[in-house]
């Protein structure tokens, strides 16, 4: 295999065996085992445990981002995009399974605010994301004339919220009800227009 390809299904094996087992209880041997490989040509790769955890989940979270910015870039009109980008980074997680399963035993990968996070490069280009749809739609007076930098960090924290919810601390069956009518306040706002 190329190294590109070995470090992708190194990725990939790893997230497996960091979602069946834990971090803690994951161990190099049982990673290299999977690969059909010794720890020590594992090692080749990452520093340790924590550097391939640390590299597993960022590349598992830069393929949801991914997901979420081709559902946005197939879509011209910028309230379908602002709809995609929700909807389409809140249902990946209902199909990558390994990826919820090490969200759901390590809830610390998408903390609440920032200081705590991570991850914050990566979820810092999402905010991003946010902010140039609420650009785009400012300049197309298609949205009202708000702060993109702070509304962005709202839609964000609102969005991580959902996450938590409705896949690592399940508490209510109507969450994805309430997300949805959530998407339509931001969309429509709560007073109706005379």
């Amino acid at each position: 295999m190329k190294p590109r390809e070995d470090i992708e299904t190194i990725y990939q094996v790893a997230l497996s065996a960091f979602s069946e087992f834990g971090y803690r209880k994951t161990t190099m041997d049982d990673v290299a085992g999977r690969l059909n490989m010794t720890k020590g040509n594992l090692y080749l790769y990452v520093k340790n445990k924590k550097d391939l955890y640390h590299k597993t989940v960022s590349h598992a979270l830069l393929k949801w981002q991914s997901k979420v910015l081709e559902a946005v870039e197939n879509e011209t009109d910028v309230k379908q995009k602002f709809s995609a980008m929700c909807f389409k980074a809140v249902e990946y997680l209902s199909e990558d399974i390994q990826l919820r399963q090490v969200l759901i035993r390590d809830p610390e990968i998408f903390p609440m605010f920032a200081a705590k996070d991570p991850f914050y490069d990566i979820n810092q280009n999402s905010v991003e994301l946010i902010k140039a749809i609420l650009k785009q739609g400012i300049a197309d007076k298609v949205f009202r004339d708000i702060d993109p930098d702070r509304v962005s960090e709202v839609v964000f924290m609102v969005y991580k919220m959902f996450i938590i919810r409705m896949y690592i601390k399940t508490e209510d069956k109507l969450i994805h009800e309430m997300f949805e009518d959530t998407v339509d306040l931001f969309a429509h706002g709560l007073f109706v227009n005379k």
